[in-house]
């Protein structure tokens, strides 16, 4: 099979071809490592390969619903064992997992031939792909600029073709992101719906998740029937499934809708006249379908959301950053200065203020339900401009300096308690501040591509919905697939 055959396919595609014999899984495999060969030296999505692995799995007989199709993980936490598991950190550079993750197992008893993993800002911190350990990952449709994070470097192998589908993340936007830098679907599923063992429970008090980004939405209502048909036994709750799959949920009409909309920061930050458009085009085609749409917002206190955000992460990143250094005996130099910040920052708060802010979830998850009473989904920007340039949000060397230098001195507890470092938590947030909402609330919610920018880059349209509303964000996914079609562009790389 040659390329151009290949890229006319998605994964469920791909997968019946094999199912017919018409290919085989290794012809399938080699198609995709030949186009990786051909375009991530320019695009830098795949930092590490596993093509031995994958030509030896491809020998074999497959079964399952992906049987033979060629895919990638995300290199943070999806974990293949006895391949190293990276998470974008040069601390981690020779840490090798010692088992599968879940999600990872349930690929491969779905059929699918892993053969790489794929670049991450370092523990997924970021809203783009840029890590001291691998260098920048680009964005296919134009190399100048970011594929967004964390999930960059598979939503850039999605969008340049190497795979029809790639294993993704989200814990602040991480899925949404990606998706809508590179003219990709998106969907994070509701807290608790994807597993996250056996190392986790659940990943930032069940805000983060697992799944994918694809070119079709068919692709991701198939992956998540992978993930979820089964309750994990070790995990903390017993998801509510629909009766019906989520690949025929994405084949039925949505019904007409009651949706609505908003174009402004919830952080009270500019918005991009793109971003704007993006989601006035979005209402204008929910319109025409029938749907009905006006302008209205949760009652959430975004700035205060935003600083709850903020504690958990940097919590997160300091107890991961510490037990790096525990079980690896990393040091401080082999972690990224933002990240050591965000450590320092979570050593000043108290643990009375963590579960106070941690408590505050109900609060912002009430006023997004209490929307949901009157509307079944909340449009939205995916992100607040188009994507950035490459470099353009690195820590300018003033700061870099100002930085270590209250790292040497251990001043980072007064500065986290003036106005000037929330004022600086507040603009790191500024270019992606409609995502988080749905992480804290544990909403399902959706970056669908429907918007081309004038410099023709992709920006999506984010689709927030009420609990367990999966089967309505991918039947509405579906209708507008169908009325403006996506998965055939193609970037010119």
């Amino acid at each position: 099979m040659d390329y151009s055959e290949y890229r006319r396919f998605d994964a469920v595609g791909l997968a019946e071809l094999v199912a017919k014999r018409e290919v085989s899984p290794a012809e399938l495999l080699e198609t995709a490592i030949a186009r990786a060969e051909q375009v991530n030296g320019r695009l830098n999505a795949i930092v590490h390969r596993m093509y031995d692995i994958a030509r030896k799995r491809a020998a074999t007989e497959l079964s399952g619903p992906f049987a033979g199709v060629p895919f990638l993980l995300k290199d943070l936490k999806q974990d293949y064992e006895g391949v190293r598991t990276g998470a974008g950190s040069r601390a981690l550079r020779d840490h090798v997992a010692t088992r599968h993750s879940a999600v990872v197992q349930r690929w491969l008893d779905a059929g699918l031939v892993v053969f790489g993993r794929t670049a991450t800002p370092e523990f997924g911190t970021k809203g783009i792909t840029e890590s001291a350990a691998t260098g920048a990952t680009r964005n296919p449709w134009n190399l100048n600029h970011t594929p967004g994070g964390s999930s960059g470097g598979s939503a850039a192998a999605v969008a340049a073709g190497i795979v029809p589908v790639a294993g993704a993340s989200d814990g602040g936007g991480s899925i949404r992101i990606p998706a809508a830098c590179c003219g990709l679907f998106g969907l994070k599923p509701s807290r608790g719906l994807v597993p996250s063992g056996p190392e986790h429970g659940e990943y930032l008090h069940g805000a983060a998740t697992d799944g994918v980004v694809s070119r079709t939405v068919r692709d991701t209502a198939a992956m998540l029937d992978v993930l979820v048909r089964r309750p994990d036994p070790g995990g903390p709750y017993l998801p509510a499934v629909p009766e019906t799959s989520y690949a025929e949920s994405a084949r039925r009409a949505p019904g007409a809708l009651r949706i609505g909309f908003t174009t402004d920061s919830p952080l009270g930050t500019p918005v991009h006249d793109e971003a704007v458009a993006a989601v006035q085009h979005a209402a204008t085609l929910l319109d025409k379908l029938g749907h009905e749409v006006e302008p209205a917002k949760p009652e959430v206190d975004g700035v205060q959301l935003a600083r709850d955000f903020m504690t958990m992460w940097c919590a997160e990143t300091a107890a991961t950053i510490a037990e790096i250094k525990r079980t690896t005996g990393a040091s401080d130099e082999d972690f990224e200065l933002d990240n050591r910040l965000l450590a320092a920052a979570a050593r000043a708060v108290r643990a009375p203020e963590y579960a106070t802010a941690r408590n505050r979830w109900n609060t912002h998850t009430r006023a997004l339900a209490a929307f949901h009473e009157r509307y079944d989904l909340l449009l939205t920007p995916t992100i607040a401009g188009p994507p950035v340039r490459i470099g353009e949000l690195e820590t300018p060397p003033l700061l870099r300096y100002a930085g270590e230098a209250l790292l040497k001195s251990r001043l980072t507890g007064l500065l986290v308690k003036t106005k000037a470092w929330n004022d600086q938590v507040l603009a790191n947030l500024a270019p992606v501040p409609f995502t988080q909402l749905a992480n804290l609330t544990g909403r399902p919610a959706m970056s669908v591509p429907l918007y081309r920018t004038a410099g023709g880059l992709p920006l999506g349209a984010q689709f927030v919905g009420g609990l367990g509303s999966e089967p309505t964000l991918l039947a509405l996914a579906s209708q507008l697939e169908a009325e403006q079609p996506w998965a055939d562009a193609e970037p010119a790389l």
